[in-house]
């Protein structure tokens, strides 16, 4: 069954998914604010600016028209900033149709309220027909074709059963998921720990370093989310482990390439202007240190990568201090006893 069906944001995953869309027989709309971007799309089939190379299925509608886009979608993916996010949902909000399902592709935390993005649009729009579109879901490899698996979240049913039906190809799969929280939160989480793997490659630190940066992120995310409500074992799932993984390890990552250069002595703002995207990760990491600050959670990676950044303190002292801090168990929710 064809549906009618817009991707709002024509960064590299929006244009990607509205790319599998295409592929799979839908009527889809590809909504961005550049009109000049529009116009390429449509005369030669390639976003050059977020998927260079990339020729895109021709039957992909480019427009910078969300309110006559909306209108007439079952289904509306929104794949836009955090910092954005609010600002289209009010936008959109008036040309929304009551039935239409609503997904969340955005991984970031809005800071008003400490929410995720589902929880904005349901505060925005009032409809409990909201999903999240999660998972190690690199826009490139998407975008070429590869093997991918991703992860639709909702509490509601006919979410879950139409987006996987939207999406599933041959190169992308789509696995159903109940814990909307927990899915959401773990691909905001793992962009900082990104930020942080991509410092220690810059500083060449090795992957024994690697893997202990990996696993004791996936330690922390778990920990922050069970104190938030979430489920922990959602994050050994293709959101949780799968999401760290990939992000922490590929050069296509965003939050992996900011870290990266802060690794080789960037300044933070240029390291993030130098990528002409979004990295969510350096705001998602300010967000949740404070709150776990204020919840009293136990994040020494998280800690000390904010120290580095926000407090410009000395690489070297974090990792004494890290390197120096409690030995207790490996994975806390076996034993119930808190480890660094």
């Amino acid at each position: 069954m064809a549906h009618r069906t817009v991707v709002i944001g024509g960064g590299s995953f929006g244009t990607a998914i509205a790319n599998i869309l295409a592929d799979n027989g839908h009527l889809v709309r590809l909504c961005l604010r550049d009109a000049n971007a529009v116009a390429e799309i449509r005369d030669t089939g390639i976003n050059s600016r977020y998927l260079p190379g990339f020729r895109l299925n021709p039957a992909l509608v480019p427009t910078t028209d969300l309110a006559g886009s909306v209108a007439d979608s079952e289904l509306v993916f929104i794949a836009v900033p955090s910092r954005a996010f609010r600002d289209v949902l009010r936008d959109m909000r008036p040309a929304l149709r009551a039935d239409a399902l609503l997904v969340s592709c955005t991984k970031g935390i809005w800071a008003d309220g400490f929410l995720l993005m589902s929880q904005l649009v349901a505060q925005e729009t009032g409809s409990d027909r909201v999903g999240v579109l999660s998972g190690p879901n690199l826009a490139k490899e998407i975008a070429g074709r590869m093997l991918t698996g991703s992860v639709i979240a909702s509490a509601n049913a006919d979410v879950r059963e139409t987006v996987q039906q939207a999406l599933s190809c041959s190169y992308f799969r789509v696995y159903a998921n109940q814990d909307t929280f927990g899915v959401e939160l773990a691909g905001a989480l793992k962009n900082i720990y990104a930020i942080a793997t991509g410092m220690a490659d810059a500083l060449g630190l090795g992957h024994n370093t690697k893997a202990m940066l990996i696993t004791r992120a996936l330690v922390e995310m778990s920990r922050f989310a069970e104190r938030m409500g979430g489920n922990t074992l959602t994050f050994l799932g293709l959101a949780g482990v799968g999401d760290l993984v990939v992000t922490c390890s590929s050069p296509l990552s965003r939050n992996y390439q900011v870290g990266f250069k802060i690794g080789q002595g960037v300044p933070v703002a240029d390291a993030e202007k130098s990528l002409g995207q979004t990295a969510e990760g350096v705001n998602t990491l300010r967000l949740v240190k404070h709150k776990a600050d204020e919840l009293g959670v136990y994040m020494p990676l998280a800690t000390g990568l904010y120290d580095i950044i926000f407090e410009q303190q000395p690489l070297p002292s974090i990792i004494k201090r890290l390197m120096s801090g409690d030995q207790n168990s490996d994975f806390e929710f076996i034993t119930g006893v808190h480890g660094g």
